[in-house]
């Protein structure tokens, strides 16, 4: 990227030179009949564009100076068009003022008419112009001045600007999350707001960020999921309801994971994870179509199918074909790891029989679910808000998609049990004490609002951020984040 000191010397001089005579190259204000794409409408509508005048305005991004006669380009947030300039149209003066104090960069509001040129390209014949901002570093050249990828992220305002294809991956992320409301909405669910500091952070496995509110003299932690305060809902009599919002937990990046992250989370009452299942198919379905035309996605070289209903297997038969090991036979985590040795598998050895089963997986069989599928039935050690599956002390009616081999959510019946719970986080309280800083902790005030009643209710939550990046083709999730979290400059 060219960002030289002589460059910015020079484009401060024509900004004092500007203000010398008479002229603010900040203006406030610019009252525009249309966008660019607007105003290319105009001719592509047949209207009599001779009588037509159109005043708009952009950020110029080339600029071609032939002697007494000029084009130039400009862009806005709908699109580009060409500008075209001639001395003895706008005057001497403007005109020598544009090849003299106008840059590549600068922010301009142009009046004319509108022509096609001999190649077909609908152009503003411009009348006057004026300079509406001018900049004093140099734009990034558009194909090899800002491909260094912390440079974008970085600089995520000039990766927008050069970069097209940036621009629509955050498009469509928004034309996704508003898909997503009008399905959920059209549904009879509520959307809603809950707490972002939480006194006790729950809902998920994971670490928490702490903070300290200094008037209440307390400790507060940033919300690992919204789960709680959506059920508490619930048990206050709607029947339906969702939330949009920033979760944070505090673990390490990858090309998969950021610490603050955008989480939906639906809740149905007198609902299970059947139906739940439905909901997610259905969902994921309709917004593709309605977001890219297509329930195809292109996903890094997969073709992926979302037409419901998705492939379904159990966590146990899932395992069991991608190693060998039956999990259910191995019931505890010394036999479990037996198994592992005998068969060779290089996995990371994990504490309890639960969370070995799950690295099992995450290892194995994740990677191998390309196209839509539903893992059904989880272990209920590692599922500490979910009902168990009647008759079985196990596992528990939990379910997770996963979609071009991501997984994408989390979904079960919830526990509505106050006892069962209560049992539940006592054992989780015991692997903390003994080392484990993701285990979820005791919650005495969730337990006395289910002492009140939830009725039987299904329970989702999906990443945004993994939505985005499967329906924009994108293999990390910075790059459908607009400003992921950086290293700090060493320099």
């Amino acid at each position: 990227m060219t960002d030289s000191t002589d460059h910015r010397e020079q484009r401060l001089q024509k900004l004092q030179a500007l203000r010398e005579e008479g002229r603010n190259p900040y203006p406030a204000r610019f009252c525009y009949t249309h966008t660019t794409a607007q105003a290319q409408q105009v001719l592509l509508d047949g209207e009599d564009t001779e009588q037509r005048v159109v005043r708009t305005a952009g950020r110029l991004m080339a600029i071609r100076v032939m002697g007494k006669a000029s084009f130039a380009q400009i862009q806005d947030g709908s699109g580009s068009i060409q500008l075209y300039l001639r001395q003895d149209e706008v005057g001497e003066p403007a005109y020598d003022l544009f090849r003299k104090r106008f840059d590549v960069g600068d922010f301009v509001g142009v009046e004319g008419t509108l022509f096609r040129t001999r190649t077909g390209e609908i152009t503003i014949r411009v009348s006057s112009l004026e300079m509406l901002a001018k900049a004093l570093r140099p734009l990034p050249e558009k194909w090899h001045g800002l491909t260094d990828v912390e440079a974008r992220y970085r600089q995520r305002y000039l990766d927008l600007l050069v970069n097209e294809d940036v621009r629509n991956t955050f498009v469509t992320r928004s034309r996704m999350v508003s898909a997503i409301r009008r399905f959920l909405d059209e549904r009879g669910f509520l959307e809603v707001e809950t707490p972002v500091l939480q006194p006790i952070y729950g809902g998920a496995a994971a670490r928490p960020f702490v903070t300290h509110h200094h008037v209440l003299d307390t400790d507060l932690y940033l919300r690992i999921s919204d789960e709680l305060y959506l059920k508490r809902l619930i048990i206050g009599g709607f029947d339906k309801v969702y939330e949009i919002g920033r979760d944070f937990r505090n673990e390490g990046v990858s090309t998969k994971h950021n610490p603050e992250f955008t989480q939906i989370e639906v809740y149905q009452a007198y609902a299970d994870y059947a139906d739940i299942m439905r909901l997610v198919e259905g969902l994921w379905h309709t917004v593709a179509q309605q977001v890219l035309g297509t329930s195809i996605l292109s996903y890094q070289g997969h073709e992926l199918d979302l037409t419901p209903p998705w492939h379904r297997v159990t966590m146990r038969d899932a395992i069991l074909e991608a190693s060998g090991v039956d999990i259910a036979a191995a019931s505890d985590v010394e036999t479990l790891h037996e198994r592992m040795r005998a068969l060779d598998l290089k996995v990371d050895i994990k504490p309890t029989w639960g969370k070995q089963v799950d690295e099992l997986f995450s290892e194995l069989v994740e990677p191998r679910l390309i196209q839509p599928t539903l893992v059904l039935d989880y272990p209920v050690d590692i599922s500490p808000l979910a009902k168990k599956k009647p008759g079985s002390a196990r596992w528990v009616e939990r379910f997770e998609f996963f979609v071009g081999g991501l997984e994408c959510g989390n979904a079960f019946s919830e526990l509505n049990d106050p006892i069962d719970q209560r049992e539940r986080f006592e054992m989780q309280h015991r692997q903390q004490t003994e080392g484990d800083d993701e285990a979820h902790p005791m919650d005495e005030d969730w337990i006395r609002a289910l002492e009140y009643g939830m009725p039987p209710t299904g329970g989702l939550g999906f990443g945004i951020d993994r939505m985005a990046m499967l329906f924009t083709d994108n293999s990390s999730i910075r790059e459908v984040i607009l400003f992921p979290p950086l290293r700090s400059r060493s320099d």
